[in-house]
């Protein structure tokens, strides 16, 4: 913020977007979602994005603002929502089902969603190398052969992979 923004200046303006918008954000949200509660917390989420970004201010057209910090929002969640979904189908292939906290459920989640990340930075070749590799358990040359590349591309790309994961790991142990 800059040091000559009035915080209580924000606080109004904030105040007044959400007094303004926030029944037609819901409503845009809902009209996207399966269920009304999460449109409720998405429309909170949405407001505190844009509190946290302290740009309140500087919005010009605040619908089409909102909608795009929302479609972000909105993205996440169904990835989120995705990645849970993924989880407890494998979680479920055990004879033994895996019982996990809570806490325990949420850090795997919390995981799985970095990993996520991660992978939608690599290329999309790269990706695929990755998963392929790592996913499915294939050889090298037999991604090679599938993807109609040499070995040494697969090799390359893996290296890539691998890079971006060691990255990610020293980038959370040095936090």
């Amino acid at each position: 913020m800059p040091h000559n923004a009035d915080p209580r200046g924000q606080q109004g303006t904030l105040h007044a977007l959400y007094s303004d918008h926030h029944s037609w954000l819901y409503t845009w949200i809902r009209k996207r979602l399966d269920n009304h509660f999460d449109a409720a917390d998405l429309t909170q989420d949405t407001f505190l994005r844009i509190h946290s970004r302290q740009e309140v201010d500087n919005i010009i057209e605040p619908r089409s603002y909102l909608a795009t910090v929302a479609k972000g929002i909105i993205s996440h969640f169904y990835r989120r929502k995705s990645l849970e979904e993924a989880y407890l189908e494998y979680v479920a292939l055990f004879p033994d089902p895996m019982t996990a906290t809570q806490e325990q459920q949420h850090i795997i989640l919390q995981t799985l969603e970095q990993i996520d990340a991660l992978l939608n930075d690599l290329p999309k070749r790269v990706k695929t190398v990755f998963l392929q590799s790592q996913i499915e358990g294939k050889k090298y040359q037999e991604i090679a052969d599938d993807l109609g590349i040499s070995l040494i591309s697969v090799k390359r790309h893996m290296k890539q992979a691998y890079v971006q994961c060691l990255t990610l790991m020293e980038d959370d142990f040095f936090e």
